[in-house]
């Protein structure tokens, strides 16, 4: 299992079944924080759904296809981010993320994701970075602004929850392979 210690109060370690009781209570504690952007809620309703959920990831991390982390924060699980899909084609990683409300506005996310970024171009060869979120959902879209990734588009319909649907702005970040620059872990926003 690998950890990474990001800031004195954020680390991320690769998620594993024994956080499933640990990540099943935040995610039960914030079901009406998350409803409205999260459309998994209502399929776990007990902690087997959630180690279930993390067996699997551990899979496709195996197998090279995705890479799903478990926030800390102060020692405590505030949530998760990762590359919910890689396609080592085209050399394009897919960031997907949520913490729980108390988590929000302290930097965390937006120090997870910079580290992810660092992780797909080191170790996964990743020449892109993209991040989809609901055109409504603002504090997520703050993340890859943040990071200066680029609006590339908006995919209309793009995903229902709740029965409600809704269109997704497209963000992707270039990176540079890493023989080129290492840049990334110099520049002020480590990225």
């Amino acid at each position: 299992m690998f950890s990474r210690k990001l800031t004195e109060d954020i680390q991320i370690s690769l998620s594993i079944p024994q956080f499933a009781d640990e990540l099943y209570a935040l995610t039960d504690e914030n079901r009406e924080f998350l409803r409205r952007w999260l459309p998994w809620l209502d399929f776990v309703t007990e902690k087997a759904h959630t180690k279930t959920f993390l067996t699997k990831q551990l899979s496709l991390f195996a197998n090279g296809e995705s890479l799903h982390t478990t926030i800390f924060y102060r020692g405590m699980i505030a949530g998760v981010a990762g590359f919910n899909s890689i396609d080592h084609y085209n050399k394009i990683g897919y960031i997907g993320y949520w913490l729980g409300e108390e988590f929000n506005g302290k930097g965390i996310m937006t120090t997870a994701v910079q580290d992810l970024m660092l992780i797909g171009q080191k170790y996964y060869g990743l020449q892109k970075v993209d991040i989809r979120c609901a055109t409504q959902n603002h504090r997520s879209e703050a993340i890859p602004k943040r990071q200066g990734f680029t609006h590339e588009g908006t995919l209309r319909l793009a995903e229902r929850v709740n029965d409600e649907w809704f269109d997704h702005h497209v963000y992707a970040f270039l990176l540079p392979p890493m023989g080129e620059s290492d840049a990334l872990a110099d520049s002020p926003r480590r990225l």
